[in-house]
């Protein structure tokens, strides 16, 4: 098991392949998330905020990358171990659309089937990308627990503010749930991001 960029998840048709820009590769928010985890790994959490603002960009390669991974996700044998049934049964799902589909005819159902085969270890990259990064995700929702961070302070770019909106529904499942919010404000003249969050009262649930 690798993790490495594979592209944009692949829409298949009896022409060919392209590729959904709306939905990229969950491996391009890997470093972001990593360099979230470390930085609150790192500082001092002050009245429940975390103030990220001196985070400095880092660059991991594979290995290190990998090894991270393996720093926050103590049951990533049982998450990648999954990766060939999730994909097996999201190629079953598209395989079974088509061949459903009454509106084509006997020679495009078998090209869209073909293309759908060709990609299946296109699918199996991005199914495991998707697993890792739920996984930093979750890792993230749990470090902010045990913090007791309320407020985190971040600065733009680097994907940082993306990688906490897709934390949004993570902290929602949570175990505690927490409420949560993202913003933009002026900090030292500075725009900032800021997540706040909060456990909802028993009459907010």
């Amino acid at each position: 098991m690798q993790l490495r960029y594979v592209g944009a998840k692949p829409s298949v048709s009896a022409k060919g392949v392209s590729f959904d820009q709306t939905k990229p590769d969950r491996y391009t928010f890997l470093h972001a998330g990593l360099e979230l985890l470390e930085a609150l790994e790192n500082v001092e959490v002050k009245e429940r905020v975390a103030d990220l603002r001196a985070m400095e960009k880092k660059i991991y390669d594979s290995s290190e990358l990998m090894d991270l991974v393996k720093k926050y996700c103590q049951d990533l044998d049982m998450i990648f171990g999954t990766r060939e049934e999730k994909t097996e049964a999201l190629v079953e799902k598209y395989r079974l659309r088509v061949q459903n589909n009454a509106t084509i005819t006997a020679d495009e159902r078998s090209a869209w089937l073909g293309n759908i085969d060709i990609m299946r270890d296109y699918y199996l990259q991005y199914v495991t990308n998707e697993s890792a990064y739920m996984c930093i995700l979750n890792a993230l929702a749990d470090k902010i627990d045990t913090s007791h961070i309320n407020e985190i302070l971040f600065p733009l770019g680097n994907n940082y503010a993306l990688v906490f909106s897709h934390l949004l529904p993570v902290l929602t499942d949570h175990k505690p749930p927490y409420d949560a919010e993202i913003s933009m404000e002026k900090r030292d003249g500075v725009t900032v991001g800021k997540l706040d969050m909060h456990r909802p009262t028993p009459l907010e649930i």
